[in-house]
């Protein structure tokens, strides 16, 4: 890279910090705000997720998707993304939105338009930026495998179990189309039912993954309790 410049959450930050007061409180009334996180272990791309802050508590779950969802994925799962993950540009900006006009789950943009990172900067080193866009809202209805969908979420009862897991649920559904939008940004010529096919086998053996940890902690924590009843 040029300059020798690191990636960082700390340099990203420092810059965002460092523009003018004027930008940065115009910005702030708007209320826009920035938080950044890793694809696990990773050092790039480093996602700047840009949202309202309305949404401050879904961005955290979409940073939790990125940051730890990511690690605890079965390891075929993160091998089918890291040829793509390794081609994304250093840094990735995410608009969080809660739905897009054309009723899409998200898209690549062939342009960064986000206002801190569309022209470049010295900051950045001469790092790549690219930029996708996710509707979170559409996402929380979106039934990406929906026999597997129902039929999971039905082994649990109402309360805390089942908010876990469509919770859980989410960031991974997000987490498939983060990975998805990514596929289109680094290969825009590679066939959409290809694209497609890999982000849903990621989220179907994601979820399933998920599952099978979970009821058998499920199952030991029911062992458990009769055992104590004896």
């Amino acid at each position: 890279m040029e300059g020798g410049v690191t990636i960082s959450a700390a340099l990203i930050e420092n810059y965002l910090h460092s523009r003018p007061r004027l930008v940065r409180w115009i910005e702030w009334l708007a209320g826009r705000r920035y938080r950044l996180a890793h694809f696990g272990g990773r050092r790039t791309p480093l996602v700047v997720i840009a949202h309202s802050f309305r949404d401050s508590s879904t961005s955290r779950q979409v940073a939790l998707a990125a940051e730890q969802d990511w690690s605890g994925v079965p390891n075929r799962c993160r091998e089918a993304y890291d040829e793509i993950l390794f081609s994304a540009p250093e840094i990735l900006v995410l608009q969080l939105r809660r739905k897009n006009l054309c009723g899409c789950l998200g898209h690549r943009h062939p342009v960064v338009g986000e206002g801190p990172f569309a022209e470049p900067h010295e900051a950045f080193g001469g790092a790549g930026i690219g930029e996708i866009d996710i509707a979170w809202r559409r996402v929380e209805t979106w039934q990406a495998l929906p026999l597997t969908d129902i039929a999971f979420d039905a082994q649990f009862l109402d309360g805390t179990r089942r908010e876990e897991f469509r919770a859980h649920q989410f960031r991974l559904k997000t987490l498939s189309i983060m990975l998805h939008e990514i596929n289109h940004l680094v290969a825009p010529q590679e066939p959409e039912n290809a694209v497609l096919e890999r982000s849903l086998s990621f989220y179907r053996d994601t979820l399933a993954g998920y599952m099978e940890e979970t009821m058998a902690s499920l199952s030991l924590t029911i062992d458990r309790s009769f055992s104590r009843l004896e």
